[in-house]
Order: C-alpha cells, then sequence, then structure tokens
C-alpha cells in the first residue's frame, strides 16, 4: 500500500495516472515527462498542479490549487 503524502499546509493530495506513452518519456526525456504530465492534467483537471510522480507505482500526486490565494 503506498502512504499518502500531503501538501505543506497538511492536505492530503490526490493521486491520478497518465498512460504509458507519457511514462515512457521518464528515464528517456524528463523535461518532456514533466512537460506532458502538466499538460495532460492542464486539459483534464484545470486548476490542480503536478507536484511529484512515482514511476515504480505509476503515480502522478496532484495538489488542488483552485481555491488557493498568492
Amino acid at each position: 500500500m503506498i502512504e499518502p503524502l500531503y501538501d505543506e499546509y497538511g492536505v492530503p493530495l490526490c493521486r491520478s495516472g497518465v498512460g504509458e506513452r507519457i511514462w515512457a518519456f521518464y528515464h528517456s526525456d524528463p523535461e518532456r515527462f514533466k512537460a506532458e504530465s502538466r499538460a495532460y492534467f492542464a486539459l483534464g483537471m484545470p486548476g490542480w498542479t503536478v507536484v511529484k510522480a512515482n514511476y515504480q507505482h505509476r503515480i502522478i500526486w496532484l495538489r488542488d490549487d483552485r481555491r488557493r490565494t498568492v
């Protein structure tokens, strides 16, 4: 079982995933992996920010920034 991760305020992060097409870039082109992951979630989950990726378990950790104020 994967333990939950939390943001700096103690709010749990959301676990999600992406397809193998994007995971294929994880080792070969990390910058493209990051860009593709961000673009994927910008379209499907606007307002959520990619925080971390776990390749072994194929998990993308997301933070809900829809109601955050700067």
